[in-house]
């Protein structure tokens, strides 16, 4: 039975072995000059404001669960495009209903204002 496992075995060995040789690698061969510029946070070229444990906004998490809902909602439609001839007139309907229902509660929450986190 271990015989069967034999390709497998030898594939992760090379793995570790591999992963251990290029930390390694990397330690030893690399330059280390530490400076106080290098050891300082980079935000796209501009100095950071403020701490990093700073707490978000509830809306901002809100606005991103929302956005994550409606993006879900339209992997949906991949397979409704797929099938579109098999499902003809009735799946034209349905998807129609699935996407009003869609833009109602995309404007329902814009108008409660849920997608502005200022």
């Amino acid at each position: 039975m271990i015989r069967e496992y034999a390709t497998l075995l030898l594939f992760m060995i090379f793995v570790v072995v591999n992963g251990i040789v290029f930390i390694a690698a990397s330690h030893f061969l690399s330059n280390r000059r530490p400076t106080a510029v290098k050891g300082t946070p980079y935000e796209s070229g501009m100095p950071p404001l403020g701490s990093a444990r700073e707490r978000f906004s509830v809306k901002f998490y809100l606005v991103a669960m929302l956005f994550i809902v409606f993006d879900l909602e339209t992997v949906f439609m991949y397979p409704w495009a797929q099938s579109f001839r098999q499902l003809g007139f009735f799946g034209l309907v349905e998807m129609g209903i699935f996407m009003a229902i869609l833009a109602v509660g995309y404007v329902y929450l814009w108008k409660r204002g849920a997608l502005e986190w200022e």
